[in-house]
């Protein structure tokens, strides 16, 4: 195997920071929502947009940058896509009004949606083919880190700095990976051929997506489809989305190759990267909120008890790339290890208290750190192994852009189940909560003397003791409403578990090939 050059590790150092920037933003504006409120004088209704604008533009462009890749080049389009960023964060970061910022995240989603897919594309077409799974350790590395980065940086920044600098910090980084990428990234040799713009089909995929994402974003605030603006805009996006898919379908050069999906591990792998999108955004969505809205935690302290278990990541990825290299391990094999620890992960979370310390996270966390390596790498590899390098932008864009929606799908549907199951355990553990139960009495009194030694008066004392009580449920109702969260996972994932035996059933002499390829891998 021929060693990497100084050229190809700058070209994975510029590649790397630009897909960095774009996951770290995914995350880092959700804890400054508050100071944005304020210093705007916004409403959360307002300010949530700020995130759903960025999103939605975001998996759009995700969706198109395969076509756009080839359309402009690679290299072009991965170029202007990290100049776009950077421009848009200075606008975003100097922002005074509520719209202002929504428009100027909107324009940034727009460009950070350009560098996922093709920063993926770049790095599988940059490295050897026996590299494969290195490239995609270096790439998951950003994918899964960026988003744990992303609270701890942005916590940190909201209680010493200002909201403008969470958009602030991207422009070195941004200025420093389009100046690299420029230099050294180069065009492949081989493109895949692009008709003209289809504008009737992106302004489908634009509704589709967009009214999704805020279907997804805003449905559990607005009591789902109670809503006539929800249920509107679920027509709108199921219907746009029938009639892009059945376009693409039949024209000579779609703008999202869907004809990708006759290579039969490619299918079966961005439906598991849907599934697997679900799941970990879902995972990953809980833990903060619990620690935050439950344990009093910080944002800054949130993503420092997160870090640990992103370090394992970072640790494992290129092991996993070494692993699939040596090809001793069948990449299949890796992923259900990895599975099964993301498994282990939320049962050993299933029982958290209010008296849960950071230390009871910590080895649930590096567990899970490391299942997401042995799942991410060879999973990833797995799906756009097959692809030929022309095929491989719109390949990855369309994997990216799964994934991205499972995520979504994920946390509304966890959102929802929360609010669902937290009313259901608060009025069951408030039936128990009666005068006539000896152990209620026992606790009214020791608050009411509580209170009273602290000078109340007893009726006052009496009134903060019932709302003591009640506070207690509630938190206790939230609390096994998390476990039930955690255990509705670790059930998804063991449902999942048996779809990674659709990536082995193959003919004998496809198995003959796959270990051929391994053994010249080894060598």
């Amino acid at each position: 195997m021929a060693k990497m050059s100084i050229a190809q590790w700058i070209i994975v150092f510029a590649v790397v920071s630009a897909a960095l920037l774009q996951t770290i933003d995914t995350s880092i504006v959700n804890v400054t929502l508050t100071q944005m409120m304020g210093n705007l004088g916004a409403t959360l209704e307002d300010i949530s947009w700020v995130v759903t604008g960025y999103a939605a533009a975001n998996v759009v462009m995700i969706a198109l940058s395969g076509w756009l890749s080839a359309k402009l080049g690679r290299k072009n389009y991965f170029t202007a896509s990290i100049i776009l960023f950077t421009v848009a964060s200075v606008f975003c970061g100097t922002s005074t009004t509520v719209t202002q910022l929504i428009i100027f995240r909107v324009i940034q989603g727009i460009g950070g949606g350009g560098l996922m897919s093709t920063a993926q594309s770049i790095l599988m077409q940059t490295f050897p083919r026996e590299e494969a799974g290195t490239a995609t350790a270096i790439f998951g590395m950003g994918v899964i880190i960026g988003p744990t980065i992303g609270p701890t940086l942005g916590g940190y920044i909201t209680d010493h700095l200002s909201w403008h600098w969470v958009f602030f910090i991207n422009i070195p980084v941004g200025i420093l990976a389009a100046v690299l990428s420029f230099l050294y990234i180069e065009d492949h040799d081989e493109t895949t051929k692009v008709g003209r713009m289809d504008w009737f089909a992106l302004a489908l995929l634009v509704s589709s997506i967009a009214s999704l994402q805020i279907v997804l974003e805003t449905g559990q605030r607005d009591d789902w489809f109670n809503s006539h603006f929800i249920t509107t805009l679920t027509i709108i996006a199921v219907l746009s989305g029938i009639i892009f898919i059945w376009k693409q379908l039949t024209v000579e050069h779609p703008l999202l190759d869907l004809k990708l999906l006759k290579h039969y591990r490619f299918a079966v792998g961005s439906f598991f990267g849907f599934a697997q999108g679900f799941g970990l955004y879902a995972s990953a969505f809980v833990v903060p909120v619990f620690c935050q809205n439950l344990l009093g935690y910080t944002a800054q302290q949130t993503g420092m008890l997160l870090l640990p278990g992103s370090v394992a990541t970072a640790i494992a990825m290129p092991l996993v790339g070494r692993i699939m290299k040596s090809g001793k391990i069948r990449p299949v094999l890796l992923a259900a290890i990895g599975l099964s620890m993301f498994i282990l992960f939320v049962l050993m979370l299933s029982g958290m208290t209010l008296s849960t310390g950071a230390g009871d996270f910590f080895l649930p966390l590096i567990i899970r750190g490391v299942g997401m390596g042995l799942l991410f790498v060879p999973m990833t590899t797995i799906t756009l192994y097959d692809l030929k390098s022309i095929d491989m932008p719109q390949g990855a864009a369309f994997s990216n852009m799964l994934r991205q929606l499972g995520g979504s799908v994920g946390i509304a549907v966890m959102t929802t189940f929360i609010t669902v199951r937290s009313v259901f355990h608060i009025r069951r553990l408030s039936d128990h909560v009666t005068m006539y139960s000896q152990a209620t009495i026992e606790r009214m009194n020791t608050f009411v003397k509580l209170f009273m030694s602290k000078g109340d008066s007893y009726s006052t004392a009496h009134t903060k003791a019932i709302a003591a009580i009640q506070g207690t449920v509630t938190k206790q109702g939230i609390v096994l409403t998390y476990n039930d969260v955690f255990l509705v996972v670790g059930a998804f994932f063991l449902l999942c578990l048996p779809l990674l035996l659709l990536f082995v059933t193959k003919k004998k002499r496809d198995v003959e090939k796959e270990h051929e390829i391994e053994l010249h891998f080894a060598e």
